[in-house]
């Protein structure tokens, strides 16, 4: 798969909504490395075929977990953080939240390793054993701590809430309807749904986010939702936005 254009002759107008640089946001990767390899390298070829400048590329957090490949996934985003034909943002997703909030605090593991967190222990060659003890879990933890290189733990404590360009705000899961974004309470930016999902219009921005998988993207003139879920469909998601233009390329 490669890239199609949302608004085809006779669909949608382009959007009211402005982006004044050429960014790339791509949706939850979730330890498929094969496909962020393949979409990193499809936007690349288009970057240059547009010569519009050095793009900006942002991840909707979740690059981990549930896939095979976690680590790889951050080896990729930190090689894009120094390479000179693009720039990139990292935003945080409530999968990194939850491995954090193990490996900084202590808490939450089982919980973590039950939705996908155990994918991201044996990328690291840590082992979980069929029933663990508390006393396993501290063990865990500290194997957790020496195997990830402090390159990747740099960047998961260094990852923003939001972002924005333009017209455009780059949140994980949304925001709470009606609710300033320098009130938003965390736990919103990165788990909430139903509110955010039945908004009509949740933010002053067009909020481009990833978290509720989607059996396709899902574009809206307040809202861009690119979890097209894939660690289980083997289709990656994301969106081109260059000035008054949407474009979804996936792999």
């Amino acid at each position: 798969m490669g890239l199609f254009d949302l608004f085809k002759p006779g669909g949608s107008p382009r959007a009211n909504s402005f982006s004044p640089r050429l960014v790339y946001a791509i949706g939850d990767v979730h330890g498929r490395a094969d496909l962020l390899q393949r979409m990193i390298d499809l936007i690349h070829q288009d970057a240059a075929a547009l010569a519009a400048g050095k793009p900006t590329i942002v991840f909707l957090g979740d690059l981990i977990d549930r896939g095979p490949a976690s680590r790889l996934c951050l080896d990729i985003a930190l090689d894009l953080g120094s390479a000179d034909w693009c720039e990139t943002i990292c935003v945080r997703g409530n999968h990194e939240q939850a491995m954090l909030g193990f490996a900084d605090e202590g808490v939450g593991g089982a919980m973590w390793c039950a939705h996908g967190g155990e994918a991201t222990l044996n990328a690291y060659g840590v082992q979980l054993p069929p029933h663990p003890t508390e006393e396993d879990w501290t063990l865990i933890r500290e194997r957790l701590l020496q195997e990830v290189p402090q390159a990747h733990w740099d960047l998961l404590r260094g990852m923003p809430l939001w972002a924005i360009c333009g017209d455009y705000l780059f949140v994980h899961a949304g925001v709470r309807p009606n609710v300033p974004l320098e009130d938003q309470d965390e736990t919103d930016l990165l788990w909430i749904r139903q509110p955010f999902l039945r908004a009509r219009r949740a933010a002053d921005q067009v909020v481009v986010h990833g978290h509720t998988v989607l059996k396709a993207p899902e574009v809206k003139p307040w809202r861009i939702g690119l979890d097209t879920g894939a660690y289980v469909t083997g289709v990656l998601t994301a969106v081109r936005l260059r000035g008054y233009d949407r474009d979804l390329l996936q792999t």
